[in-house]
Protein backbone atom coordinates (compact mmCIF):
# COMPACT_ATOMS: atom_id res chain seq x y z
CA UNK A 1 0.00 0.00 0.00
CA UNK A 2 1.35 3.42 -0.93
CA UNK A 3 1.86 5.99 1.85
CA UNK A 4 -1.01 8.04 0.40
CA UNK A 5 -3.42 5.09 0.45
CA UNK A 6 -2.26 4.11 3.96
CA UNK A 7 -2.96 7.67 5.15
CA UNK A 8 -6.43 7.64 3.55
CA UNK A 9 -7.16 4.26 5.20
CA UNK A 10 -6.10 5.63 8.61
CA UNK A 11 -8.33 8.68 8.19
CA UNK A 12 -11.26 6.51 7.03
CA UNK A 13 -11.13 4.59 10.33
CA UNK A 14 -11.10 7.63 12.66
CA UNK A 15 -13.85 8.70 15.05
CA UNK A 16 -14.76 12.39 15.51
CA UNK A 17 -12.15 12.99 18.21
CA UNK A 18 -9.30 11.36 16.28
CA UNK A 19 -10.32 13.17 13.09
CA UNK A 20 -10.32 16.56 14.82
CA UNK A 21 -6.84 15.87 16.19
CA UNK A 22 -5.61 14.68 12.79
CA UNK A 23 -6.87 17.85 11.10
CA UNK A 24 -5.37 20.08 13.80
CA UNK A 25 -1.97 18.37 13.45
CA UNK A 26 -1.99 17.85 9.66
CA UNK A 27 0.97 19.10 7.63
CA UNK A 28 0.32 17.00 4.50
CA UNK A 29 -0.05 19.87 2.02
CA UNK A 30 1.92 22.71 3.56
CA UNK A 31 -0.99 25.13 4.07
CA UNK A 32 -0.95 24.61 7.84
CA UNK A 33 2.33 26.52 8.12
CA UNK A 34 0.70 29.68 6.77
CA UNK A 35 -2.64 29.69 8.58
CA UNK A 36 -3.59 30.75 12.09
CA UNK A 37 -5.57 27.59 12.85
CA UNK A 38 -7.43 24.80 11.13
CA UNK A 39 -11.15 25.16 10.43
CA UNK A 40 -12.56 21.70 11.06
CA UNK A 41 -16.28 22.31 10.76
CA UNK A 42 -19.14 23.36 12.98
CA UNK A 43 -22.59 22.22 13.93
CA UNK A 44 -24.66 19.27 15.00
CA UNK A 45 -22.68 16.03 14.58
CA UNK A 46 -25.97 14.15 14.09
CA UNK A 47 -27.31 16.69 11.58
CA UNK A 48 -29.49 15.68 8.65
CA UNK A 49 -28.17 18.59 6.54
CA UNK A 50 -24.51 18.89 5.55
CA UNK A 51 -23.33 22.09 3.85
CA UNK A 52 -19.93 21.88 2.17
CA UNK A 53 -17.95 24.94 1.08
CA UNK A 54 -14.51 25.34 -0.41
CA UNK A 55 -11.82 26.69 1.93
CA UNK A 56 -11.48 29.03 4.89
CA UNK A 57 -11.04 32.73 4.20
CA UNK A 58 -9.34 35.31 6.40
CA UNK A 59 -12.18 35.60 8.95
CA UNK A 60 -12.66 31.82 9.11
CA UNK A 61 -8.93 31.41 9.72
CA UNK A 62 -9.07 33.98 12.51
CA UNK A 63 -12.17 32.57 14.22
CA UNK A 64 -11.71 28.86 13.47
CA UNK A 65 -15.23 28.47 12.11
CA UNK A 66 -16.44 28.08 8.51
CA UNK A 67 -18.64 30.69 6.88
CA UNK A 68 -18.22 33.75 9.06
CA UNK A 69 -17.98 37.33 7.83
CA UNK A 70 -20.21 38.58 4.99
CA UNK A 71 -20.49 35.19 3.25
CA UNK A 72 -21.45 33.64 6.58
CA UNK A 73 -24.16 36.25 7.18
CA UNK A 74 -25.55 35.54 3.73
CA UNK A 75 -25.45 31.79 4.39
CA UNK A 76 -27.26 32.25 7.72
CA UNK A 77 -29.93 34.26 5.89
CA UNK A 78 -30.21 31.57 3.23
CA UNK A 79 -30.67 28.92 5.91
CA UNK A 80 -33.24 31.02 7.75
CA UNK A 81 -35.22 31.37 4.51
CA UNK A 82 -35.83 27.61 4.57
CA UNK A 83 -36.26 27.48 8.35
CA UNK A 84 -32.84 26.11 9.22
CA UNK A 85 -30.22 27.47 11.61
CA UNK A 86 -26.50 26.97 11.91
CA UNK A 87 -25.87 24.29 14.52
CA UNK A 88 -29.45 22.97 14.62
CA UNK A 89 -29.71 19.88 12.42
CA UNK A 90 -27.07 21.53 10.18
CA UNK A 91 -23.35 20.77 9.94
CA UNK A 92 -21.03 23.04 7.94
CA UNK A 93 -17.60 22.06 6.63
CA UNK A 94 -15.14 22.97 3.90
CA UNK A 95 -13.12 20.84 1.50
CA UNK A 96 -9.91 22.47 2.79
CA UNK A 97 -9.38 22.88 6.51
CA UNK A 98 -6.59 25.51 6.16
CA UNK A 99 -6.73 28.91 4.50
CA UNK A 100 -4.88 29.22 1.20
CA UNK A 101 -2.65 32.33 1.14
CA UNK A 102 -4.45 35.46 -0.02
CA UNK A 103 -7.72 33.50 -0.28
CA UNK A 104 -6.53 32.03 -3.59
CA UNK A 105 -8.27 28.99 -5.06
CA UNK A 106 -7.26 25.62 -3.63
CA UNK A 107 -4.58 23.82 -5.63
CA UNK A 108 -5.41 20.28 -6.86
CA UNK A 109 -2.75 18.70 -4.61
CA UNK A 110 -4.16 20.56 -1.59
CA UNK A 111 -7.65 19.24 -2.33
CA UNK A 112 -6.24 15.73 -2.79
CA UNK A 113 -4.44 15.84 0.57
CA UNK A 114 -7.32 17.39 2.52
CA UNK A 115 -10.40 15.77 0.98
CA UNK A 116 -10.04 12.49 2.97
CA UNK A 117 -10.84 14.55 6.08
CA UNK A 118 -14.06 15.84 4.51
CA UNK A 119 -15.02 12.40 3.23
CA UNK A 120 -14.59 11.00 6.75
CA UNK A 121 -16.75 13.83 8.14
CA UNK A 122 -19.48 12.81 5.68
CA UNK A 123 -19.17 9.15 6.69
CA UNK A 124 -19.33 9.97 10.42
CA UNK A 125 -22.18 12.43 10.01
CA UNK A 126 -24.33 10.24 7.73
CA UNK A 127 -26.40 13.23 6.58
CA UNK A 128 -29.70 12.83 4.80
CA UNK A 129 -28.85 15.63 2.35
CA UNK A 130 -25.70 17.42 1.19
CA UNK A 131 -25.67 20.96 -0.19
CA UNK A 132 -22.42 21.43 -2.14
CA UNK A 133 -21.60 25.14 -2.43
CA UNK A 134 -19.06 26.25 -4.99
CA UNK A 135 -16.87 24.65 -7.61
CA UNK A 136 -14.34 22.92 -5.34
CA UNK A 137 -16.99 21.35 -3.11
CA UNK A 138 -18.87 20.11 -6.17
CA UNK A 139 -15.75 18.80 -7.91
CA UNK A 140 -14.52 17.03 -4.77
CA UNK A 141 -17.80 15.32 -3.91
CA UNK A 142 -18.99 14.51 -7.43
CA UNK A 143 -15.61 13.93 -9.08
CA UNK A 144 -16.50 16.14 -12.04
CA UNK A 145 -15.14 19.20 -13.81
CA UNK A 146 -18.63 20.19 -15.03
CA UNK A 147 -19.78 23.73 -14.33
CA UNK A 148 -22.08 24.55 -11.43
CA UNK A 149 -24.56 26.02 -13.92
CA UNK A 150 -24.79 22.65 -15.71
CA UNK A 151 -25.19 20.67 -12.46
CA UNK A 152 -27.76 22.87 -10.71
CA UNK A 153 -31.39 21.78 -10.58
CA UNK A 154 -30.57 18.07 -10.73
CA UNK A 155 -30.43 15.54 -7.93
CA UNK A 156 -26.95 14.06 -7.55
CA UNK A 157 -25.65 11.53 -5.06
CA UNK A 158 -22.48 11.19 -3.02
CA UNK A 159 -22.07 7.75 -1.41
CA UNK A 160 -25.82 7.26 -1.79
CA UNK A 161 -26.67 10.58 -0.11
CA UNK A 162 -28.78 13.05 -2.13
CA UNK A 163 -26.64 16.03 -3.11
CA UNK A 164 -27.78 19.44 -4.40
CA UNK A 165 -25.37 21.80 -6.19
CA UNK A 166 -25.49 25.55 -5.64
CA UNK A 167 -23.32 28.64 -5.71
CA UNK A 168 -20.96 29.59 -2.89
CA UNK A 169 -22.23 32.52 -0.78
CA UNK A 170 -19.00 34.49 -1.43
CA UNK A 171 -19.67 34.18 -5.17
CA UNK A 172 -23.25 35.37 -4.64
CA UNK A 173 -21.97 38.50 -2.91
CA UNK A 174 -20.05 39.33 -6.09
CA UNK A 175 -22.72 38.13 -8.55
CA UNK A 176 -26.06 39.40 -7.27
CA UNK A 177 -28.21 38.17 -10.21
CA UNK A 178 -27.37 34.55 -9.27
CA UNK A 179 -28.94 34.97 -5.82
CA UNK A 180 -32.30 34.10 -7.40
CA UNK A 181 -30.80 30.89 -8.77
CA UNK A 182 -29.41 30.01 -5.33
CA UNK A 183 -32.89 30.58 -3.87
CA UNK A 184 -34.27 28.05 -6.38
CA UNK A 185 -31.54 25.61 -5.32
CA UNK A 186 -32.52 26.02 -1.66
CA UNK A 187 -36.18 25.38 -2.46
CA UNK A 188 -35.15 22.30 -4.46
CA UNK A 189 -33.08 21.11 -1.48
CA UNK A 190 -35.99 21.68 0.89
CA UNK A 191 -38.39 19.75 -1.38
CA UNK A 192 -35.86 16.95 -1.77
CA UNK A 193 -35.36 16.72 1.99
CA UNK A 194 -39.13 16.69 2.61
CA UNK A 195 -39.51 13.79 0.15
CA UNK A 196 -36.97 11.63 2.01
CA UNK A 197 -39.24 10.73 4.94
Amino acid sequence: MTPSLAREARIAAMDWSALKTAVRDCTACGLRAGCTQTVFGVGDEQADWLLVGEAPGQEEDRQGEPFVGQAGKLLDGMLASIRLRRGENVYIANVLKCRPPGNRNPAPEEVAKCSPHLLRQVALLQPKLILAMGRFAVQTLLGTDASIASLRGKLHRYAGVPLIVTYHPAYLLRTLPDKAKAWQDLLFAKRTFASLD
